[in-house]
């Protein structure tokens, strides 16, 4: 069985106007959309359709619910599988128990600690003399404490939360559990993040499940997140997901970026339907998820070796799943970042619009570097684009790229 809480969390998640758009035509009329009612097969917008309350409604014929409600009444499925298909549509993967467990979510002993933690690193980059450094850092990359509110950044400084934390009923144990706390070799225990401006990681639901740390001054590594805990399991999450899976169904795209900063720096200048994958490589279950949401992928990592490599293996998984994927290539010297501050949204959909195919892409690169002079070097170009074609999931991109590739060589 599905549990009360998983339900309620999918409820939560799910985008009910995209889910009831796919069979009824709405259209917004203030705070709701409104469209004929698919019940008593109605021509005038008399269904009503609140995201905000998360309900349908029908002023004509008086039928209303939640979304999955919607699926029962109008597709016939039972309760388990509306939850089910609406989790799916959601990007969330519930957690199904052979009977009715006692007690809450284990996970909520996480969400709450980190919860906690999220609000006293807010409160220290906003306000506290303690948080200066943080503010600064944002201040010279032209990033205001308004956007810094908006997606959860915040202050850690070297000591302070383990003892605000403990004020507030949370214990060494459920700090080490939530890897706030790390245990040294010597038994010692410490702050896991000491120094560093906060980036707040929310699952779908918009629960924290962890956190990433990028370090001011000197000090290493440059960027450190939380620790693999029951709440968070950093390959089968996407970070901004939470903010943009609604503009992702819109748009019927995302944009797939590496770092905290280009994704605030992208959604600042309005483009909002962007993830990022943890400092991860992309893996079967990001690559799974990004395919629930849409079929469409816009690639813009960086431009040198390694962002290459990690550009075409994001492609590659990408295309295990069916989605078409395109790479966007910024000027010389830039990235996601310091593109979008320059240029805003009219400079970044341009690029967009100058986006490859990712078995393009790598042709022009292998063309570039004379790999298709001669018969020797061919062939081995060959071996380089083969990986793409094998991953490729559907037939038709891959009979295409098998021509591409005939054509190049």
């Amino acid at each position: 069985m599905i549990p009360d809480e998983e339900v309620e969390r999918v409820r939560e998640a799910a985008d009910i106007v995209g889910i009831i758009g796919e069979t009824v035509t709405l259209k917004r009329a203030g705070a709701a959309f409104r469209g004929p009612c698919p019940f008593h097969q109605g021509k005038n917008p008399n269904f009503s359709v609140d995201p905000r309350r998360r309900i349908y409604h029908c002023f004509k014929c008086g039928e209303s619910g939640d979304v999955f409600t919607f699926l029962r009444k109008r597709f016939g499925m039972d309760w388990p599988t509306a939850v089910r298909h609406v989790a799916e549509r959601s990007g969330i993967t519930i957690r199904e128990v052979s009977s009715r467990r006692d007690g809450p979510d284990p996970r909520e002993r996480l969400w709450e600690v980190n919860a906690a933690a999220e609000a006293y690193f807010r409160r220290l980059l906003q306000e506290d003399p303690g948080g200066s450094a943080g503010r600064e850092y944002l201040a010279a990359r032209q990033v205001g404490l308004d956007v810094a509110e908006r997606f959860g950044l915040g202050y850690a400084q070297r000591d302070g939360l383990r003892d605000h934390l403990a004020t507030l009923g949370f214990d060494d144990e459920r700090q080490l559990e939530a890897g706030l706390l790390v245990r040294r070799e010597d038994g010692a225990i410490r702050p896991r993040f000491r120094g560093r401006l906060m980036f707040t990681i929310y699952d779908v639901a918009s629960r924290v499940v962890g956190f990433g740390g990028r370090v001011i001054g000197e000090g290493e590594p440059k960027y450190l997140n939380s620790p693999e805990t029951i709440a968070f399991v950093k390959g089968r999450m996407l970070y901004g997901l939470n903010w943009a899976r609604n503009a992702i169904r819109r748009a019927d795209r995302v944009l797939l970026v590496e770092g905290y900063f280009d994704l605030v720096r992208l959604a600042m200048a309005g483009v909002e339907e962007v993830v990022a994958p943890l400092g991860t490589a992309l893996t079967p279950d990001q690559g799974a998820l990004i395919a629930r949401h849409t079929k469409h992928a816009f690639l813009i990592y960086d431009s040198d070796k390694a962002g290459l490599k990690a550009t075409f293996r994001a492609a590659d998984e990408l295309l295990r799943h069916g989605v078409a994927v395109r790479v966007v290539t910024l000027p010389p010297g830039e990235d996601p970042d310091t593109f979008a501050r320059s240029a805003g949204r009219e400079g970044v959909e341009r690029q967009l619009a100058q986006a490859v195919d990712v078995i393009e892409r790598k042709v022009q690169l292998l063309e570039r570097g004379g790999w298709f002079a001669d018969l020797h070097r061919r062939r081995q170009a060959v071996d380089h684009l083969l990986p793409t074609i094998r991953a490729t999931a559907d037939a038709v991109t891959r009979d295409l790229y098998l021509a591409r590739v005939a054509e190049a060589t």
